[in-house]
């Protein structure tokens, strides 16, 4: 395995205390694009319900979520729990 620099990624995740707040910023003053408008997510047995399980464990009972990319393409994930 080559240790080339810098890596690349396809996303990152964020937690916020203000999911319209962050993303407002993150669309006004960065000029990211909002990809998925804040949306609720709650812990059930749907395919996103199990997904999101098997990355927060079982108790996380519900969350909000916005997608935005970046002018390069980075998908940003703002989590608001």
């Amino acid at each position: 395995m080559s240790n080339t620099y810098p890596r690349n990624f396809s996303h990152i995740g964020i937690s916020v205390p203000d999911l319209e707040a962050a993303v407002k910023f993150y669309t006004e003053v960065m000029g990211w694009y909002l990809i998925m408008k804040p949306t609720e997510v709650i812990q059930d047995d749907s395919p996103i319900g199990e997904m999101c399980t098997d990355v927060f464990g079982s108790n996380w009972e519900k969350f909000r979520i916005a997608h935005l990319s970046t002018g390069d393409r980075i998908g940003v994930e703002l989590f608001e729990f």
